[in-house]
């Protein structure tokens, strides 16, 4: 299997490489469309601020690349974001993968979301083996709202989508490299779906 973590200079990369290796998966980094194109998995990681992040995407042409990827994807934390139509971060516009925006957190709850939170509503076979309200690790200041393509939610002052997906992309707000067992599950589960979905 070849499995490919996006590489623009995002921050979270290399515990995702450590994670992956656990499941004795070698996960490449590249930024390179040809190879990104011929994966059979693609992680498109993210942690740092969106407007940055999207230049550098735009800068090496993964911005229109992304949006045409045929395999599964998973993006986690701000990677999940940037699939989004829209985030307050920078006022940035996203990849529109996922129909909804992603708003701040009020000043009603600490900010950011720093630590462990449970995780409900599961509807994806990214979730097999995986009980309703078990714990994920997060760290965040910004979430996805409510929309249809929500697959889990998560309280913290506000219900909000703390997993997305349309077709063959998925995001997850949390950070399942961190999250212990049940964070392997879920990378164990995103290597077992299907290759190529039509």
């Amino acid at each position: 299997m070849k499995l490919i973590i996006i590489n623009y200079g995002a921050g979270n990369i290399k515990s995702i490489q450590f994670a992956f290796n656990r499941l004795g998966v070698e996960a490449v980094l590249s930024n390179n469309p040809e190879e990104i194109l011929k994966a059979d998995k693609i992680i498109f990681p993210g942690v740092g601020e969106a407007s940055t992040a999207m230049q550098k995407l735009k800068e090496s042409g993964l911005d229109t690349l992304i949006p045409k990827l045929n395999q599964p994807v998973l993006g986690i934390c701000l990677g999940m974001q940037l699939l989004c139509d829209f985030t307050e971060e920078g006022n940035t516009k996203g990849l529109g993968i996922f129909n909804t925006q992603v708003k701040r957190f009020s000043n009603n709850v600490k900010v950011p979301q720093m630590g462990w939170n449970t995780i409900k509503n599961l509807k994806s076979e990214l979730f097999s083996g995986i009980k309703e309200r078990e714990y994920m690790y997060l760290v965040h200041s910004f979430y996805a709202e409510q929309c249809d393509q929500a697959i889990a939610t998560t309280d913290y002052g506000i219900n909000y989508a703390s997993a997305l997906q349309h077709n063959n992309f998925f995001g997850v707000q949390f950070h399942p490299e961190k999250s212990s067992i049940a964070g392997e599950r879920i990378l164990e589960n995103f290597l077992k779906l299907e290759s190529k979905i039509s």
